[in-house]
């Protein structure tokens, strides 16, 4: 692959200026129907019908954009991003507009499911871009940018989402994005030009079948863990199992062991991702029931974190003293640990209200710090060739963590929910706070190069 030998001067300026914006754009056409749907699934669920289906809502696109993941790597490390990620842009729109016209919720689900497809592409190709397009040096900065596309959806989303469907119904939330999609992927046309294939890259077809499986069970696990049938403990068992294992066969060799190197990284950025969502799915439901606070009020902490998300990926970019990139790793590890274990303290009476705002804050910025900086990591272990391979390693992997630390969370909560309900609270934040001290031993196996 062709790539930038030297560093520009600026981020903004020139030619690197337009494919950044381009960038953010994309990230953030992404980021902000992926937090908005969670808004308007009532009022779809309302005007459709499909309850049952309310779930696999949620599931389908994480579902089949690990598909899309895993065929996409491969593809643009033989022939560039280009064609993959306007393909990814299209399909993406087709997506959005059969979900905003969808006159049932199986045709709801099934446009979920082609924006799953898309966005597959769409991520793994912003990856390589980044890889392909800037300097090593300016890569953290870059990922700075794409972390803020993620917050700011997170900040305005759900209420420019929920003003949408008071004011024009649920169906512009998805009718009225794909012309800003494709004028994002206008800023960037010239720069995946730019970007060649190496044709020697050899493409394993065997690798689109693991992941099917890998997508399947993540469903299952999903649409059992609700426990709509008398045997889903077996149903979950199973499907648990053969999501692991095929899932080994799409990951870099030792990832479940954390073997030094991309293995470790990969695994280390699932944990702490994993752990964040699994914390911060129950905080604001405990907040509420357990402190009397508003679900605004509640809702308010979490986007503190947001905020803390961004600051923490700016440090990462910009501070000297931040300059080891597993130094920042593990501090950002124990930053999120710190963070996740804010879960407890909700449970605690006598301690206020700011001090859970406080710890939860500082694993938003722990997620910043390490989750930006794994994110260059995983391009530092990369030759040009394996970029686009890896992306889609290290977001399957990401998508495999985080649903089974969900499903698993919510099948513990409901059960012990009729027993005793700060039991179940208990158990769910335990939970992340072991997930995320794994990904603390294993950030220190952490290292700057593939040397």
């Amino acid at each position: 692959m062709t790539t930038q030998t030297h560093a520009p001067e600026r981020l903004w300026t020139g030619s690197h200026g337009r494919v950044v914006v381009g960038i953010f754009s994309l990230a953030f056409f992404v980021a902000f129907e992926s937090l908005a749907v969670a808004t308007v699934m009532p009022a779809v669920a309302d005007e459709l019908g499909g309850l049952r289906l309310y779930a696999l809502s949620f599931a389908a696109p994480i579902a089949v954009g690990i598909v899309s993941m895993t065929v996409a790597g491969p593809l643009m490390d033989r022939r560039g991003p280009g064609l993959g990620l306007r393909l990814g842009v299209a399909v993406f729109v087709i997506g959005l507009l059969v979900a905003g016209l969808a006159p049932s919720m199986p045709v709801f689900l099934a446009g979920r499911a082609v924006q799953g497809l898309g966005m597959g592409f769409v991520g793994v190709g912003l990856y390589v871009v980044i890889g392909q397009t800037f300097h090593e040096d300016l890569r953290a900065r870059v990922f700075t940018v794409v972390t803020s596309a993620w917050v700011l959806p997170a900040l305005v989303g759900p209420f420019i989402a929920g003003a949408i469907t008071d004011l024009a119904g649920w169906r512009w939330v998805f009718l009225a994005v794909p012309a800003i999609a494709v004028a994002s992927l206008v800023l960037i046309w010239e720069a995946l030009d730019a970007i060649e294939g190496d044709p020697e890259v050899v493409v394993d077809r065997r690798r689109a079948g693991w992941a099917v499986m890998v997508a399947a069970g993540v469903v299952v696990v999903s649409v059992a863990g609700q426990r709509t049938v008398s045997w889903w403990p077996a149903v979950v068992l199973v499907a648990t199992t053969v999501t692991l294992r095929h899932a080994s066969r799409l990951l870099p060799a030792g990832t479940w062991r954390a073997r030094r190197g991309l293995p470790v990284v990969v695994i280390t950025r699932s944990l702490l991702c994993a752990a964040f969502l699994g914390a911060e799915t129950y905080i604001p439901l405990s907040l509420v029931q357990h402190r009397d606070l508003s679900v605004t009020t509640a809702g308010l902490l979490l986007t503190s974190a947001a905020v803390l998300w961004f600051s923490g990926a700016w440090l990462a970019a910009h501070v000297p003293a931040l300059a080891s990139k597993p130094l920042r790793v593990r501090l950002g590890a124990v930053c999120v640990t710190t963070g996740v274990g804010a879960g407890f303290l909700t449970l605690v009476p006598w301690v206020p209200v700011y001090v859970v705002a406080v710890a939860w804050g500082i694993g938003g910025l722990g997620m910043g710090i390490a989750v930006s900086t794994l994110g260059v990591l995983m391009l530092d272990h990369s030759t040009p060739a394996e970029q686009g391979a890896n992306s889609a390693a290290m977001q399957t992997s990401d998508a495999v963590l985080e649903s089974l630390v969900l499903a698993f969370g919510s099948v513990v909560f409901a059960v012990m929910l009729a027993e005793h309900e700060q039991a179940g609270y208990l158990l769910v934040f335990g939970g992340a706070v072991a997930v995320a001290a794994l990904g603390v031993l294993t950030s220190s196996r952490v290292t700057s190069s593939a040397s």
